[in-house]
């Protein structure tokens, strides 16, 4: 399996929508330090490098992320089966339950690696503001952005590192549906497009009650700056990502390729 998974991930890195990913979530955040109206679009002032990396996650985490996780994602399946290389590879000795869980493996790992790309560099474009002690708050932690007092650059550290692991697991979910689709649709376009439309459609059930939208994947696309007992919303994406990984499975066992 480990084999497998070594494979998948160089397929991975080898695509070009997962390289133009990375490179987005690498360089994007050197615009912060110099953007002028910054400042007035969020309504915080920037004091410290460290608080770069929630900039970034707030302004990429609703809608660029889970493109670029929807669509690489559904190119794993996708691509393999437009050139042509998916069903001789089910022709070898390895079975099709193995050959899914290696790539539903890699895509639950994608969001880590794009989150990790993202907080490098934020925190490499901070150099700028200085990623020392300061007086306020990461945006990851009490207080979001104002802080409750001093802040040392390891109690800073900590806050991005919760907040970065929170931010993978609150995207794994899109990955998993993103596979989902793509073994539904056999085609990168089209399970993109469902992945994305389902994310929508349940944004807009805003409409219904609390209770129900405590339940919705996207109401916890917050995850990553909530503070206090963060379980049940981890709980509950953790079962989104199982639920959509088991379909994806079972899904793959049966489809003709």
């Amino acid at each position: 399996m480990l084999t497998l998974v070594g494979l998948e991930f160089r397929k991975l890195l080898g695509m070009r929508s997962a390289r133009l990913a990375l490179l987005v979530c690498l360089l994007l955040p050197f615009v912060w330090p110099f953007a002028p109206r910054l400042t007035a679009l969020l309504q915080i002032t920037l004091t410290s490098g460290w608080q770069l990396p929630a900039v970034s996650l707030g302004v990429l985490v609703q809608f660029l992320l889970p493109l670029f996780i929807a669509v690489t994602c559904a190119e794993m399946i996708g691509a393999e089966v437009s050139q042509g290389t998916l069903a001789p590879l089910l022709l070898r000795p390895v079975g099709r339950t193995r050959v899914i869980t290696g790539k539903l493996i890699v895509a639950l790992l994608y969001p880590a690696l794009l989150i990790a790309a993202l907080v490098i560099g934020s925190l490499l474009a901070g150099l700028v503001l200085g990623l020392g002690s300061f007086t306020g708050g990461t945006g990851l932690g009490p207080g979001y952005f104002a802080g409750v007092g001093p802040l040392s650059g390891g109690q800073a550290l900590l806050q991005v590192l919760r907040g970065s692991v929170l931010a993978a697991v609150m995207l794994m979910p899109v990955a998993a549906l993103a596979l989902l689709f793509g073994v539904l649709y056999l085609n990168t376009a089209a399970a993109a497009l469902a992945t994305l439309a389902v994310l929508n459609i349940l944004r807009l059930l805003v409409v219904f009650p609390e209770g129900v939208q405590r339940l919705l994947l996207t109401s916890h696309l917050d995850l990553y700056a909530r503070q206090g007992d963060v379980l049940q919303g981890l709980i509950l994406l953790l079962i989104y990502t199982a639920g959509f990984g088991l379909m994806a499975v079972y899904a793959f066992d049966r489809r003709d390729v």
